[in-house]
């Protein structure tokens, strides 16, 4: 009965957003992925991650807004000089350690600069409940304005690429949408994708999108869904698809999957450096 709830909640979501100006169907859709967290069994599929141990390497940041306050994120930066950067969207539970760690990895890998951006203003979770309170409560035109100070912050020469996992996955997409033509990557990681083929013709890039078939929320249904309103918006998107569960990719929950998770990072890594 819950799941049915959740369904129709979510398609009266989307009916309201298809009579809304594009701008405002960004923001009203965010409800999309924020209604699973009312489902007892989503946050039972996100128990509380394990700690870990901050690598050595990057520092936080914040930034002048455009309404006079001030958004926070985490930096880590290349071994030389670039104006070729990745954001990084968080999962539910905010910018916490693994996330600083991630910026730290990518920036590493690729040899560009990366900032983690905080969409909880400094906040983290240490429990599903709290997860769920966090995300629900992360206004879409606040995040919308972070990371447009973000971008700001990080010059008016920076490209960029977007990855994201689980809610950070959506905000991937979102932030891909609102950087236009600076944006030259996007990676989500089952995260709820827009499907508004008119929204989607803004895009000015490529997506990579990371399913695990085993999800519950981002199901077949909901990819095929984005694969067809990419199609009708002339995109191109890159499928990648692993036998395992929602937040797979997570070495600190307890669905992590480790060869689905290295296979799905050499992808990105992959397409990453063929936008470099």
């Amino acid at each position: 009965m819950l799941r049915i709830k959740l369904f129709a909640l979510l398609s009266l979501c989307w009916l309201a957003c298809q009579h809304q100006p594009s701008v405002s169907r960004l923001a009203m859709c965010h409800a999309d992925f924020a209604a699973f967290a009312d489902d007892p069994a989503f946050r039972q599929a996100h128990p509380t991650p394990q700690p870990v141990a901050l690598l050595h390497g990057g520092r936080p940041v914040t930034f002048p807004l455009d309404d006079s306050t001030t958004g926070r994120g985490f930096l880590a930066l290349a071994h030389r000089q670039t104006n070729q950067f990745l954001l990084l969207f968080h999962e539910w539970w905010g910018l916490n350690d693994h996330i600083r760690n991630e910026a730290i990895r990518w920036a590493h890998d690729l040899n560009i600069h990366v900032l983690a951006i905080d969409l909880y203003d400094g906040r983290v979770a240490a429990t599903a409940d709290e997860a769920r309170q966090l995300m629900q409560g992360c206004l879409p035109e606040r995040a919308e304005r972070i990371i447009r100070g973000a971008a700001a912050f990080l010059g008016e020469q920076a490209d960029f690429r977007t990855l994201g996992w689980c809610f950070g996955g959506g905000w991937s997409l979102k932030a891909a949408l609102l950087l236009g033509e600076r944006a030259k990557g996007c990676v989500v990681y089952y995260g709820m994708p827009e499907r508004d083929a008119e929204r989607l013709k803004a895009l000015r890039t490529d997506v990579l999108f990371v399913h695990a078939k085993r999800d519950r929320w981002i199901t077949d249904e909901v990819v095929a869904s984005f694969a067809d309103s990419m199609r009708a918006a002339s995109k191109t998107l890159h499928l990648r698809e692993y036998d395992a569960d929602h937040a797979f990719a997570n070495p600190t929950g307890q669905r992590y999957h480790e060869p689905s998770a290295q296979e799905a990072r050499a992808a990105t890594l992959e397409y990453l450096r063929k936008t470099l």
